[in-house]
């Protein structure tokens, strides 16, 4: 299984499993320390979840460690520049 990350927005990506949004993943809080969370968007059974996945969430203090546990995925940032007024 291979998943991906795609940034939406900071803070904020849709999790893609071999290509296929299966979840979010987004930061939590307005302040420091921030924790992560990485949520599936379907409530499946527990034995149909994808690995690593035990719960329909899972939270973690660092995003590095949030992808550490999906594997290390490929991560694409949102690099758009700011428009002109």
């Amino acid at each position: 299984m291979t998943y991906s990350l795609t940034q939406l927005a900071p803070g904020a990506y849709d999790l893609l499993l071999n290509g296929e949004i299966i979840g979010s993943v987004v930061r939590n809080g307005s302040r420091q320390p921030y924790t992560w969370t990485a949520e599936l968007l379907v409530n499946l059974p527990q034995n149909k979840r994808p690995a690593p996945f035990k719960g329909i969430e899972h939270d973690f203090p660092t995003l590095e460690e949030l992808c550490a546990w999906l594997g290390n995925p490929q991560v694409k940032v949102n690099r758009r520049e700011s428009e002109p007024i």
